[in-house]
């Protein structure tokens, strides 16, 4: 990656972001040699323009943040590092350097729905998202349709906690049916997507 130092006097910035929820965690300045460290280390280490050195991030603390990817924008002279932080980013303790959380409970449906991924590959003794896998299409069809039945009952005539619950049973039911299918969660967000955009047509 050819990166261009010379704009800002030998230093470019670092973005840097979480790779599974996405939140931008905080920015750095890179040199060279600070750029070649992150690379061999895998470990994400600026260059301090204060102290006049290269400190690599958690290096006291213990909160690396591991290097995912590294992208270049389209100057080479920015860069954009996706992450796995160990802890909080900021010197004051914060999980961002805007004091944000680091926290996306949507992303969990990825994480979950890989993980019924590995149940249907590995299809694991003494796991209920297997006996799902083994009595076939038609059960799971129904058991989706009976996760949904009580969301309904639920959603009028029962309680707002007991919604949520029977709403996350209908969702992972229809996340096992459609793993069994080939397909994924994300294969409804991009439907979803599709639809609200103002060119889709309803089929």
């Amino acid at each position: 990656m050819e990166l261009d130092f010379d704009k800002m006097n030998g230093l470019i910035p670092a973005i840097i972001q979480d790779n599974y929820t996405q939140k931008v965690l905080m920015l750095g300045f890179m040199n060279k040699e600070a750029y070649e460290k992150t690379v061999e280390t895998g470990k994400v280490t600026f260059y301090s323009r204060t102290k006049q050195r290269l400190w690599t991030k958690g290096e006291e603390s213990g909160n690396f943040l591991h290097v995912v990817s590294i992208k270049a924008d389209c100057d080479n002279d920015t860069l954009l590092i996706m992450a796995d932080p160990c802890g909080p980013v900021c010197h004051k303790g914060t999980d961002t350097c805007w004091g944000e959380r680091n926290e996306q409970d949507i992303m969990f449906l990825k994480e979950l729905q890989d993980f019924i991924d590995k149940r249907h590959e590995e299809m694991p003794e003494k796991s209920y998202t297997t006996s799902l896998f083994k009595s076939g299409i038609n059960k799971m069809a129904q058991k989706v349709g009976e996760e949904a039945v009580e969301t309904i009952i639920e959603a009028c005539n029962g309680t707002d906690e007991r919604l949520i619950y029977e709403g996350a049973d209908l969702l992972y039911h229809l996340i096992v049916l459609l793993t069994s299918k080939g397909y994924r969660i994300e294969d409804l967000a991009r439907e979803l997507k599709e639809r609200h955009s103002g060119s889709w047509t309803k089929h």
